[in-house]
């Protein structure tokens, strides 16, 4: 912990360095508050707007949440069907890579037409946001096993299904975190491209309002809320993997 504070101050510092550059340059400049508000004014904003915000975000945190379960659910799934399925890999592991090459903001209007306007689609973008990271890492960590202990497993008598809980799951967490920190900050983006679907609240709801008022301070609230919370939830996902991966946390230390 006492690590984690004494490097935290480096970000943090350059972090207000940047508001009061920010801050002096829209001053001395002149620049209208319409087309780039100072950082007081946006963090005024935030304070006074609060009764309403609050709302938006709840149904973010709640979307996003609710996609990165789902996503996290289906990745890990697919993962472990491509890597005791040698031959569905094959098969399936290349179209996998082309579904990612799909802009989510092209596939959206879409969704809206095949489900409607409730939370299915919106679950739907979120999902195919975040599985594939995760199945990515997941396949990865599969296959960084080392071969000697697979030997001496199968030496022993193991099956293929102690080989794999006894083995290679526990060998893949790391990698299969690193896929749920890059999800985690995924589902929060993946959540507000979903709300301009047609939600009725939401981040992604009260961005769009905001342009189209001409509240620049708003639509900076709202980026900056979505920063704040994909860096909660990065730190929820780092903070489980050194509690779950402490032989990992170890080394690491010793290093």
């Amino acid at each position: 912990m006492k690590n984690v504070l004494m490097k935290g101050w480096r970000p943090a510092a350059v972090l207000l360095l940047l508001f009061i550059v920010w801050e002096l340059a829209v001053m001395l400049a002149e620049i209208p508050a319409w087309l780039l508000p100072p950082p007081t004014d946006i963090f005024q904003e935030g304070i006074a707007g609060w009764g309403g915000f609050h709302l938006h975000l709840q149904s973010t945190v709640t979307l996003s949440l609710l996609g990165f379960a789902i996503g996290t659910g289906i990745g890990l799934l697919t993962a472990v069907l491509l890597h005791l399925l040698p031959f569905l890999r094959e098969s399936i592991y290349p179209l996998l890579i082309l579904s990612q090459n799909v802009p989510i903001i092209v596939l959206a209007p879409l969704l809206v037409v095949w489900f409607g306007f409730g939370i299915l689609p919106k679950l739907v973008v979120i999902t195919l946001v975040c599985f594939f990271p995760i199945t990515v890492a997941a396949l990865d960590g599969f296959r960084q096993t080392p071969r000697e202990l697979k030997h001496y497993m199968l030496m022993a008598g193991a099956s293929k299904g102690q080989l794999f809980w006894k083995l290679e799951l526990p060998y893949s967490l790391p990698s299969l975190f690193s896929g749920l920190k890059i999800s985690a900050t995924y589902s929060v983006m993946g959540a507000v491209i979903s709300e301009w679907l047609g939600a009725k609240a939401g981040i992604g709801v009260y961005m769009t309002l905001a342009s189209s008022s001409f509240r620049t301070d708003r639509v900076f609230v709202a980026i900056f809320a979505i920063m704040v919370l994909s860096l909660l939830f990065f730190g929820a996902i780092l903070l489980a993997e050194r509690l779950l991966v402490k032989w990992k946390t170890q080394e690491s230390v010793k290093k």
